[in-house]
C-alpha cells in the first residue's frame, strides 16, 4: 500500500463482488435477520450471548451457516460454508485473508455484518472482537461497529453534501454511511490494516470512496470539505498507544484538542462537522471553558453535547474490558494502576463524553458547550442543522433588537408547557412551570408566568413580538414598557428560539 493513498486493490476487495451476490442470494440483511431470529435471539446478539442466537439459527439454512459462522464465529464444515457462500470460492477467500481453516472446518478471520443505516442494508468487514469468543485485541485491531460507531452515525446530519472527508475511518462505517448523503467522499487512517477493511467493506457495498494512509489532517492537507466527520481515537488517559482504534498516544484529552482545533481549517465555507470527542473534568476547572478553549476566536458556530460523565474508575475500568481484558488479571491491575495514578496526577475527577457540532461562519466564533445528560431516543443529527440554522437567525438579528422586535413567533407544535404543584400549607401550590420540547433533545426550560403570558399570545398570523411586549407590561404595570423589560423578554426569546422551543415565522 502507497505511504499516502491506496490505490491496488487487495484480495479482499477483489473479492466482494461474488460475495456481495452471495450476501443478496443468502438474505444476509438486517431485517432478514432480525425475521429469522426473532426478537429474543437478536437482542440476545447484542447482549454477546451466543447460545439462543447459536439455537435460532440452526433450522434457518444457508442464512443461519452465515449466522453461525459470521457472526458467532462458529467452526463450520466447509461443505456448508461452500454453499453458503457461493459463488465464492472458501480457497479464494481464506487467500484473502476472510476465512482461515480449523482442520476439516472453516472459521471467519474476519467479522462481516450488516447494517441498516436507514438507506437500505450495508455490510461492513472488520477484526473479530471479543463479544462471542474471548480475545486479546491487537494494536493494530481495526474495530466494527460499537456502540461509538452507532452513536456517531446517528448523530451525524445527513442533509446532501457535495464532499465528506470521514477522519480516522477505522473499517469505513462513517464513510459508507457518508456516501448515502455525499457526492465524494474521502476517507483517512493512520492504519494501514483499517484501510484495508474500509477498501473491502467500500468494494462489498458497491461504493467509490477515495482512501488515503496518514496521521491526523495531514493526508488531506491543503483540502477543505463540505462536511467532516469523525470517530478519533478520543480515550483519556496516559500518553500511550495499546490500542490504536482508540488511543492516540498523547496525553489525557490531548486527542480531542487536536481534533477540534484543527477541524475548523478544513471546512468550506459554510461547512459543518460532527465529531465525538472526550475532555477532562479537572478540579476547579468548568469543562466548558476547556472545550472552548481549543476552537479559534474567529469564523465557527459550535454546539458541543455533553452526554455522559463518567466516574475515573468506572472509565478505566470499562475500557479494560473493551480491549478484552479481565480486571482481575494482574496485568490488567497494573494498567489500571498506572492509568488512575495519571487522573490524580492530572487531578481529574470525571470524563466528558460527547459530540461536538462545528459550522464555519464570517464573523466571531459563537459556542453553546452544554449538558444533554437526560435520555432521549431521537438522534442529534437533523437537530443540529436545525441548532444552526436557528443560530443563523440569532445571528442575522443579533445587532438589531427592532427585527426581532417586529417578528412574530409560534410556539413550536412538539412543544407544551407543564406547570407542577406539589402539596402546601394551605393546599396545592404552584412551585414552577416548564416550557419542554416532546422530541429531539427534550430540552426543558423554566418559566414565569410573564413569559407564559407571552407564549399564549405568540401565532404565525398574530400579533409581532413589540406588539405582546407591550400588552404584557401593561398588564403588569399598567404603563408602557420600559427598556429594562423589553431586554428582559427579548433574553427570554433568545433562548428559546435557540433550543427551537419558538420559532420566528
Amino acid at each position: 500500500m502507497p505511504t499516502n493513498q491506496t490505490t491496488a486493490s487487495s484480495l479482499l476487495a477483489d473479492l466482494a463482488p461474488d460475495l456481495r451476490t452471495a450476501l443478496i442470494r443468502v438474505r444476509y440483511d438486517s431485517d432478514s435477520l432480525l425475521e429469522v431470529l426473532g426478537d429474543a435471539a437478536h437482542a440476545a446478539l447484542w447482549r454477546s450471548e451466543p447460545v439462543p442466537v447459536r439455537r435460532a439459527a440452526r433450522d434457518a439454512g444457508e442464512l443461519g451457516t452465515l449466522v453461525r459462522l459470521l457472526l458467532l464465529g462458529d467452526a463450520m464444515p466447509e461443505r456448508e460454508v461452500a454453499a453458503a457462500l457461493a459463488p465464492v470460492d472458501v480457497d479464494r477467500a481464506v487467500a484473502a485473508g476472510l476465512l482461515e481453516r480449523d482442520g476439516g472446518d472453516i472459521r471467519p478471520a474476519l467479522d462481516l455484518r450488516p447494517l441498516d443505516l436507514g438507506d437500505g442494508t450495508r455490510w461492513v468487514l472488520s477484526d473479530l472482537d471479543d463479544s462471542m469468543r474471548r480475545r486479546t485485541l491487537d494494536t493494530d485491531h481495526v474495530l466494527g461497529v460499537g456502540q461509538a460507531s452507532l452513536s456517531l452515525l446517528r448523530a451525524t446530519p445527513t442533509r446532501p453534501v457535495g464532499t465528506v472527508l470521514d477522519l480516522g475511518t477505522g473499517c469505513g462505517v462513517q464513510a459508507i454511511h457518508a456516501a448515502s448523503y455525499g457526492q465524494r467522499v474521502t476517507g483517512t487512517d493512520l492504519n494501514k490494516r483499517a484501510l484495508w477493511l474500509a477498501e473491502a467493506t467500500a468494494a462489498l457495498n458497491g461504493l467509490d470512496i477515495e482512501l488515503r494512509q496518514g496521521s491526523w489532517y495531514e493526508p488531506v492537507a491543503g483540502r477543505r470539505f463540505d462536511q467532516v466527520v469523525a470517530n478519533p481515537p478520543f480515550v483519556v488517559g496516559p500518553a500511550r498507544v495499546e490500542h490504536t482504534y482508540r488511543d492516540s498516544g498523547l496525553a489525557m484529552d490531548g486527542a480531542s484538542e487536536l481534533v477540534i482545533s484543527g477541524m475548523p481549517a478544513m471546512l468550506n465555507p459554510g461547512g459543518t462537522a460532527a465529531l465525538l470527542a472526550s475532555w477532562v473534568h479537572v478540579e476547579g476547572e468548568d469543562w466548558r471553558a476547556r472545550v472552548s478553549s481549543w476552537l479559534p476566536d474567529q469564523g465557527v458556530d459550535a454546539w458541543i453535547v455533553q452526554r455522559d460523565i463518567a466516574d475515573p474508575a468506572l472509565y478505566v475500568g470499562t475500557w479494560l474490558r473493551d480491549a478484552g481484558l479481565d480486571p482481575r488479571e494482574p496485568q490488567a491491575q497494573e494498567r489500571a494502576e498506572r492509568w488512575l495514578q495519571a487522573f490524580t496526577d492530572a487531578k481529574v475527577d470525571g470524563i466528558g463524553f460527547g459530540v461536538v457540532y462545528l459550522r464555519d461562519i464570517e464573523g466571531p466564533t459563537e459556542i453553546l458547550a452544554e449538558d444533554l445528560t437526560h435520555h432521549f431516543e431521537d438522534p442529534l443529527g437533523n437537530e443540529a442543522s436545525r441548532y444552526f440554522e436557528r443560530s443563523a437567525w440569532l445571528r442575522a438579528v443579533a445587532t438589531d433588537p427592532d427585527l426581532v422586535l417586529a417578528s412574530r413567533f409560534e410556539v413550536d407544535p412538539a412543544s407544551a408547557l407543564e406547570r407542577v404543584y406539589l402539596p402546601g400549607a394551605e393546599g396545592w401550590e404552584q412551585q414552577v412551570a416548564r416550557l419542554h420540547r416532546g422530541d429531539g433533545p427534550l430540552w426543558q426550560h423554566e418559566v414565569d408566568d410573564t413569559t407564559a403570558a407571552l407564549l399564549a399570545g405568540m401565532r404565525p398570523d398574530g400579533l409581532p413580538l413589540s406588539d405582546l411586549v407591550e400588552l404584557l407590561a401593561f398588564s403588569e404595570t399598567g404603563g408602557a414598557a420600559t427598556p429594562e423589560f423589553e431586554s428582559a423578554v427579548l433574553g427570554v426569546v433568545v433562548g428559546l428560539v435557540r433550543h427551537g422551543l419558538i420559532h420566528p415565522r
